[in-house]
Parts: C-alpha cells; sequence; structure tokens
C-alpha cells in the first residue's frame, strides 16, 4: 500500500532589526530550499525591498513584473509586493475616499493619494498572496524577508485586529454610517463614506479566512530571529522573541550573523572579538534550547546565486532549512484570573532556591549557576513577581498585585 503523504507547505519568517541581515539570509535559504527541489518563493514584507539586489538582478526587470512573483533560478522565484499595485487591486474605494478626505482638508491631490496608503495596506496585501498561496499549494515553501521588528510584529497582529474589528465595530459603523449619510450631506462638506467603501472590506476580510490559524501553526510556520553579537541588537531580539511568542508563535532558530572570525582576534579589531564572545554566550543563555547558528563574516558582500549557497553553507551546515527546527518555547506568559504567570522552560532543572529580581521591564531569574534576563510585557511589568514554584524541568513564577506592589 502506498502511503499518502498530506502536502503541507512551510513557512519561515526572518525577522530582526533593521540591518542585521535579514535579506541575505533569507536569500540564501531560499536558494538551499530551491536546490534540493523544493518549490520555494521568497517574498519580501519590507517596504525598503531590497531581494533584488541579493541576487544581482536588473530592477527594471522587476519593475515591469508589477510585485508579482518572478523567477530567478530552478525552482526559485523572488516576490517584492508592489504597494501602488496592490490598492489598485485590492483597496480601491477605502484608498480613493482617504485621498478625498485629505485633499478636503487642503492637502495637494497628489499628495494626498500618496499619504493615504496607510500602515497595514501593504501587510494585508502580502498577507492576501500568502493565504491564496497555501489555498493553490503554489509553493513548498515561503521565507518571508521581514520588515523591522516593530512592522514585523504588525504584520502578524493584523489578523487577529483585523476580526476582533469585524466582529465588534464593522456592522455597527456600516449601519450608523447609511442612516447617517443623508443628513451628513446636508450638513457638512465632508463626506461619509459609501457602502462600497464597507464592502471592499468585507471583501479583503473574507479572502484572509484562516490566515490566523496558517501563522500560528507551528507545522506550518515558524519564526528565524536574526542577530549581531551586540547589546543594542540583542536587547531587540529579546524583545522580538516576547511579541512573537505573545502570538503564540514558534521561532525555531536564534541566528547570529556577523561574528568576527578568529583570524581577525588580535590587534585592532581584539576588543570587537572579546565583546561579541561576551554577547554570543549572552544569546546561547538567553534563548537555551532554541537553536543558536552561528555566521562568520565572509570575506566579501554576499550578492547573486554563489554567494548566496555559500552563505546557505554557513547558516545551516547539516541543518535542513526547510524543516521546522525547534518547537518547544523557553517561556510563555498566562493569564488565571487576575494572576498573571511566566512558564520558564530549562532543561536538567534541579530543585534549588529560585532567585527573582527586576531591573526596568526585565525579569531576572537564578537559579545556582543559571540566570536568564527575560523582558517583560508592559502589563506585567507593572507587577512584582509574589512567588516561584519548580515543577519538573519548569520554573513557574506568579506575578501578583498591581504596580510593583
Amino acid at each position: 500500500m502506498v502511503e499518502v503523504v498530506a502536502y503541507i507547505m512551510r513557512i519561515v519568517l526572518f525577522a530582526g532589526k533593521g540591518g542585521v541581515g535579514k535579506t541575505s539570509i533569507a536569500a540564501a535559504s531560499g536558494v538551499a530550499c530551491a536546490r534540493k527541489g523544493l518549490k520555494t518563493l521568497i517574498m519580501s514584507l519590507d517596504a525598503a525591498h531590497s531581494l533584488v539586489d541579493s541576487f544581482d538582478l536588473d530592477k527594471t526587470l522587476m519593475d515591469k513584473n508589477k510585485g508579482k512573483p518572478i523567477r530567478v533560478a530552478k525552482n526559485l522565484s523572488i516576490q517584492e509586493v508592489d504597494a501602488q499595485e496592490e490598492i489598485a487591486k485590492n483597496w480601491g474605494e477605502v484608498h480613493r475616499y482617504i485621498s478625498s478626505l485629505l485633499n478636503i482638508s487642503g492637502i495637494d491631490e497628489v499628495l494626498a493619494e500618496e499619504l493615504a496608503i496607510l500602515p497595514g495596506m501593504e501587510e494585508v496585501s502580502s498577507l492576501l498572496y500568502i493565504n491564496r498561496y497555501v489555498a493553490q499549494k503554489r509553493y513548498d515553501i515561503i521565507l518571508l524577508d521581514c520588515a523591522p521588528t516593530g512592522e514585523s510584529i504588525r504584520f502578524i497582529s493584523i489578523p487577529t485586529s483585523l476580526e476582533w474589528y469585524m466582529k465588534k465595530l464593522f456592522d455597527v459603523e456600516r449601519r450608523i454610517v447609511k442612516v447617517a449619510r443623508p443628513i451628513a450631506k446636508k450638513l457638512y462638506s465632508v463626506p461619509l463614506p459609501e457602502d462600497e467603501y464597507f464592502a471592499t472590506i468585507q471583501r479583503l476580510f473574507d479572502r484572509l479566512e484562516g490566515i490566523d490559524g496558517i501563522l500560528s501553526d507551528p507545522k506550518i510556520t515558524s519564526v528565524r530571529l536574526i542577530t549581531n553579537p551586540e547589546k543594542i541588537i540583542l536587547k531587540e531580539t529579546q524583545r522580538a522573541y516576547m511579541y512573537f511568542s505573545l502570538y503564540k508563535m514558534c521561532v525555531d532558530a536564534v541566528i547570529i550573523n556577523r561574528i568576527l572570525p578568529e583570524a581577525v582576534g588580535d590587534g585592532y579589531f581584539s576588543r570587537w572579538k572579546e565583546t561579541q564572545d561576551r554577547y554570543i554566550k549572552e544569546t546561547e543563555q538567553l534563548f537555551s534550547p532554541i537553536p543558536i547558528l552561528k555566521v562568520p563574516m565572509l570575506s566579501d558582500q554576499v550578492v547573486g546565486l554563489k554567494d548566496l549557497g555559500k552563505l546557505a553553507g554557513e547558516v545551516y551546515g547539516k541543518l535542513k532549512p526547510e524543516k521546522v527546527l525547534h518547537t518547544e518555547t523557553p517561556y510563555t506568559f498566562r493569564k488565571e484570573k487576575e494572576d498573571y504567570f511566566l512558564d520558564i522552560r530549562i532543561p536538567f532543572l534541579a530543585k534549588q532556591e529560585v532567585e527573582l529580581s527586576k531591573c526596568n521591564e526585565e525579569l531576572i531569574v537564578r537559579i545556582g549557576g543559571f540566570k536568564r534576563h527575560v523582558l517583560l510585557p508592559r502589563n506585567i511589568a507593572t507587577r512584582a513577581p509574589s512567588g516561584a514554584k519548580v515543577e519538573r524541568d519548569k520554573i513557574i513564577i506568579k506575578f501578583g498585585g498591581d504596580h510593583g506592589s
């Protein structure tokens, strides 16, 4: 009997602070997947697209493709979503209404049309593509070159926020505007949105159905955080991990990029090397047991298929980039009644005294020689830890009382 294997598309987000090398590593991962025979798409979610530059392509080629996927090698395509094209296709009436409001307020018509591109429009367009590709089983793996951390969080939060708006406010708002529109036309020069405005939003919402389940399914979607061994960047990586965890997304690897090789450990770069070594160790402590992939700084810029293939070898070694590299989260936040809890998983944990302290928005946990810093969400950071207990390989920390009381 032939075993039937269910089709499962993989989606991997490459996220982190701007300038850490997300695009190069996403592109390198795509090259590696395509060479294994997987139908691969790399999609840029950053408004400042640079995938074309990584593959050393002629920019005019992408301009003519109007934001649609373009093949760059066997089994490999890239896509840089074109905001203007997507607005014309998906946001017509919404964009026209916002433009008219801005124009009425005195803003030049051309400028009004440009400013009417609201935050979230491009992200929704990308989500529409992803949802369609999954439904069509068009690719085996989609690699998302994310925008810097803040915009990435907005990207993954859109399905939840839009669902809340549609369930709680949309119908009420639509009915109120329908009743008020005839009266408003007689009293005010500022127009209220026509019904086609609401119909456009409804169509977009319908086409996004199911995307939240795709993004939160650890068998399909995982996040790889890209960082550099520097204090400021590591802090943002912690923050990114916290937010992705709150959205129940699986972080399956942390990639430390641009590590200085041993050959430059003496002389001018010796201090840099010491600093990097310190933050590499700290990264390993912070994110254990998530795999930490270490990537040395290469001797030249990474541009084109050959260089990207070499970079993929440095990133993954014998690992398979298309696989989920890890599924267990180091820590989880939860709420029970009025209390918040933080569960921290620590391998081989012995029952010892747990020491807790706070420094601004960070919780510092010490058990014997083990220490971990956890960045807290704002609503929990105002509370003081009121107790901790150890259960098997997990510390459970309770936060009770408000504002540190």
